[in-house]
């Protein structure tokens, strides 16, 4: 069988529908059976393999965090945090549907956990209020695609493990770019309120607004207090640990609405960056810091809703975990068949031009985005395609965020979208009205790609400075 023939046997399978992970598994066998490259056995090898990584395991946590923190109510804080702090401006809940994502982005790190976990208490809400049920699922869908691009983000640990790229590198390279998108979100959300004469959803109160940024004031003192502390000598872990205490003291007194949830995000950044713990340790840690909330602290969460979360995790993890194992031997395949070699080879007699080929890459993954689950294109995608962003001299953090981002917006689009699926079931549309509600976001989306496609700098500056 030549390479040809295998990539056909692969389509093929596919085009069946075929999971994806068994159509790269079995058209590996295939291939491996007819050539006689190696014993057969060596798919279970490869398949094994490509598991047993450390970088791994921060897949099963960072996936418990956010069912831990959807099942805790942490996101009815996130939400009050954030109704409080934009919801008197005109379109307010519009904005607070964007702010909220952002904040719950620090903790889930999928696009569907937070599609179904806070879109279900915004769409509600919005409705409530008399916006066009339209309008509230393509703002929820959208700014749902924060999920990943915002850290922690299962995407890029399992971009960083394919590509051999630093993890926390990643993350900090999705924080301007969040920030970057939420901002075009939040304009767009203005333009529709200035055209439809929509005007805020609480009213404005100097008290409300006085505690929303002592909140954040308090957010941003006490990681840069910490900072500076460590820097000046002393010890990072009691220090740390000072400062968490007198956290939960002052959360005591003054009763936060959201402090302590919105801390995680700046508890894994800034653990990653200072050398406290890698990424995996860092998504054990919030797996830890979201059970003490919701079990001792809060006390929102019991050991039967601690079970059902732990078995949606297990659920989620095999899933993803098969589609990795299945993807190691078909990278394998690929590799031993020359079939990389050829692609790349193909695509720089076709162009050498690295903004030619961004752009190539683009349309190729938002098309792909729209037919694969997001785990499996990056599997697929990042064995042929890196080798040919490293010629061109492409940065591969850079490529990364790239990737992510169009399969993000992939997941709004039929006919596998699965955040399109998800709002549709808690709205309670049709598939169709809620891709033709989906239709207007797409534009403050793919500017926002355009931007980090070809301003590599909003992607690198945090990852360059923090290095």
């Amino acid at each position: 069988m030549s390479a040809t023939a295998f990539k056909l046997m692969f389509l093929a399978l596919m085009g069946s529908g075929i999971p994806v992970a068994i159509a790269m598994a079995g058209a590996a066998l295939i291939y491996i059976m007819s050539t006689g490259i190696a014993p057969d056995f060596v798919v279970i090898h490869r398949m094994f393999s490509g598991l047993d990584s450390f970088p791994l395991l921060a897949v099963p946590f960072f996936i418990l965090a956010g069912n831990l923190m959807n099942s805790a109510g942490i996101t009815n804080r996130i939400y009050n945090f954030a109704l409080g702090l934009v919801g008197w401006m005109r379109g307010g809940l519009g904005h607070v549907n964007v702010v909220g994502s952002v904040i719950f982005a620090g903790m889930s790190g999928t696009a569907v956990a937070d599609a179904a976990g806070l879109g279900t208490i915004e769409i509600r809400a919005m409705k409530e209020h008399g916006y066009d049920v339209e309008f509230a699922v393509g703002i929820t869908a959208a700014s749902a695609t924060l999920g990943p691009i915002i850290p922690p983000s299962l995407p890029f640990v399992i971009y960083g493990m394919m590509a051999s790229v630093s993890i926390g590198q990643l993350f900090l390279a999705g924080i301007l770019p969040g920030v970057v998108m939420a901002a075009l979100m939040m304009l767009t959300v203005s333009f529709f309120a200035w055209r439809n004469q929509w005007g805020g959803d609480i009213p404005f109160e100097w008290r409300r607004i006085l505690g929303v940024f002592t909140e954040l004031a308090v957010l941003i003192l006490m990681p840069t207090l910490v900072f500076f502390a460590i820097d000046w000598g002393a010890p990072p872990r009691t220090t740390v640990i000072v400062a968490l205490a007198l956290l939960l003291v002052m959360d005591r007194v003054f009763r936060f609405s959201a402090v302590l949830p919105l801390l995680t995000p700046i508890l894994l950044i800034g653990g990653m960056t200072s050398g406290l713990f890698t990424a995996t340790e860092g998504a054990i840690a919030a797996c830890v810091w979201a059970l003490f909330l919701g079990l001792v602290w809060y006390r929102t969460l019991n050991w039967k809703m601690f079970v059902k979360a732990s078995q949606e995790t297990v659920e989620t993890t095999a899933t993803v975990l098969f589609i990795v194992s299945a993807a190691s031997v078909f990278g394998w395949v690929l590799a031993a068949s020359r079939t990389t070699e050829m692609i790349a080879q193909w695509v720089l007699d076709f162009t050498s031009n690295p903004m030619m080929f961004l752009l190539l890459v683009n349309i190729l993954m938002l098309f792909v985005g729209c037919f694969l689950e997001p785990t499996a294109a990056i599997t697929i995608l990042t064995p042929i395609l890196l080798p040919i962003v490293l010629k061109l001299g492409i940065d591969p953090v850079h490529f990364g965020l790239v990737m992510v981002l169009n399969l993000m917006i992939g997941l709004l689009h039929p006919p596998m979208g699965l955040v399109l699926f998800v709002l549709a079931r808690v709205a309670n549309l049709s598939l169709e009205r809620t891709t033709m509600a989906i239709l207007p976001w797409l534009a403050p989306l793919l500017l926002s790609l355009g931007l980090v496609t070809y301003f590599p700098a909003i992607s690198l500056w945090l990852p360059q400075l923090l290095k």
